[in-house]
């Protein structure tokens, strides 16, 4: 079946498209709530409560957009609503300048590039994951977050400084950062 078929059988809580509907996002829905999670065990609690989430308000989806990107935003903001309340650091200096890390694309491996962003403290790594890697603007993380546009600043800002201290000492210790 095609998603829009198995989107309609979702409509009529058809359980075989449903869980043909969750194997076929499943994987990509995971990899969105590593993002967002403190661990691995919170981002399957996420991942379990964000489809219940998809299959609880599907009839809302009026296929406009992709579907898959309609789960990701469910899934993204299920994630924030467990770490309301958590302490955004304060803007400092509202001029931020830009951290630019500069690096040859062999000279690092994916997976500590990934690994170095899981290490971020908690509120760094959301503001840094929506921003950098699910492109959304510092007013959008501000609502989604309900803090200011600075605090979004300032977090992302910081956020990249511990991504450059960590990638620069990995070049230039490469024996050093690999034994951590």
């Amino acid at each position: 079946m095609v998603v829009e078929e198995l989107i309609r059988q979702c409509k009529k809580n058809n359980p075989k498209a449903q869980e043909q509907i969750y194997n076929l996002f499943a994987k990509k829905l995971f990899g969105v709530c590593l993002k967002y999670s403190n661990n691995y065990a919170d981002a399957e609690d996420n991942l379990q409560d964000g489809f219940l989430i998809i299959f609880r308000k599907i009839e809302q989806y009026s296929g406009r957009g992709s579907f898959e990107g309609w789960c990701k935003r469910i899934v993204i903001n299920n994630a924030l609503q467990k770490y309301k309340g958590i302490h955004y650091m304060e803007v400092l200096n509202e001029s931020i300048e830009e951290v630019e890390i500069e690096i040859e694309s062999e000279s690092l491996p994916i997976e500590y590039l990934l690994k170095i962003i899981e290490e971020l403290p908690h509120q760094y790594r959301i503001v840094f994951s929506l921003y950098v890697l699910d492109g959304y603007s510092h007013q959008e993380i501000s609502e989604m977050l309900h803090i200011t546009t600075g605090t979004t600043k300032s977090n992302l800002h910081r956020a990249r400084l511990l991504l450059k201290e960590k990638i620069e000492n990995k070049i230039n210790n490469p024996q050093e950062s690999s034994a951590q």
